[in-house]
């Protein structure tokens, strides 16, 4: 079995074109496109920094930094309690959204795969698969929290007590770059299980309206024959990403920074970029097809018709 990866992304090029611009209408664009946003409330591109460890005085205060937290909200038991009230709403509010979410990637594949351009029929249509979905990522979520938590944890922990030790001013370069690739490591295998989960799991959740977990076993079952596939996938889609910011930036400098004042209200931004998110969702479903009848989310399983708006060959 040959597995292609240009193929589907031109298949879902010519399925946006056909749904969006033939003909276009703006009242689709402004109905898909909130299916859309709901769907990818979840998404977010989170930066990081670096520290100085140059000199032993900044370096200690950054690896004794848990510690000297701990001291001050101690020591100051009113912002102790503002603090948790604070985190307490940001649970509710994620727990909200990873809800409304969950429910919103099945409108969202409802309106690509029978390009359908509704909000409250796919909303009730499909509860079931969105609460559960919606489970799996708080599980998803809640143990990403706290493998990372663990993690950091230890680095500071035990880099503080070899930091401690007198043995050298700095950390061992060893144990730097030990803790670099677990965390880049179990980064990878997460961003994977999410890509997985949103783009093929809940796909197979559509298609034959099971339960998460049953989809699981579907997706797994196609992915250990070709692991190497779904890993060439997800390289693809960071690529694709890339190259998607890049013109993002560089569409918002070209117009002397006022397309960059639509992209930073999020539902604006995403009807702005509907194109690009409506063939994400298509490449993935054409991905899929690739695999079977299955997996062939643009056939309905009951009458094995295929649906939505038909790409050009």
């Amino acid at each position: 079995m040959t597995v292609q990866f240009l193929e589907p992304l031109n298949r879902a090029w010519s399925r946006m074109k056909t749904a969006l611009f033939r003909p276009f209408d703006i009242h689709k664009w402004f109905v898909v496109g909130f299916n859309a946003f709901l769907a990818g409330l979840m998404d977010a591109s989170n930066g990081g920094g670096g520290a100085r460890a140059g000199k032993e005085g900044t370096f200690r205060e950054f690896i004794n930094f848990p510690r000297t937290a701990w001291d001050w909200l101690m020591g100051h038991p009113g912002w102790a309690i503002a603090i948790l009230f604070a985190m307490i709403v940001a649970i509710a509010v994620v727990v909200v959204v990873t809800w409304a979410s969950s429910r919103g990637v099945f409108m969202f594949l409802d309106s690509v795969v029978r390009n359908r351009v509704e909000i409250a029929k796919p909303w009730g249509e499909y509860r079931k698969e969105g609460n559960s979905l919606f489970v799996w990522r708080l599980l998803l979520g809640i143990g990403a929290f706290l493998t990372f938590g663990l993690v950091v944890s230890f680095f500071f922990v035990k880099g503080a007590a070899l930091y401690d030790g007198g043995n050298s001013p700095e950390l061992p370069i060893g144990f730097m770059i030990g803790m670099g690739l677990l965390i880049l490591g179990l980064a990878l295998i997460w961003g994977y299980v999410v890509l997985f989960l949103k783009d093929f799991v809940a796909a197979l959740m559509y298609k034959h309206r099971v339960p998460t977990g049953e989809s699981w076993k579907l997706f797994l079952g196609v992915f250990r024959k070709y692991p190497l596939h779904f890993v060439g996938y997800g390289i693809i889609i960071f690529l694709l990403m890339i190259a998607f910011v890049a013109a993002v930036v560089f569409a918002g400098f070209a117009t002397c920074c006022i397309g960059f004042i639509f992209l930073v209200i999020p539902y604006i931004s995403t009807i702005v970029t509907l194109p690009v998110w409506y063939t994400y969702r298509a490449y993935s479903l054409e991905f899929l097809s690739q695999f079977g009848p299955d997996y062939d989310v643009f056939k309905r399983q009951e009458s094995g018709e295929a649906v939505g708006a038909s790409p050009d060959r």
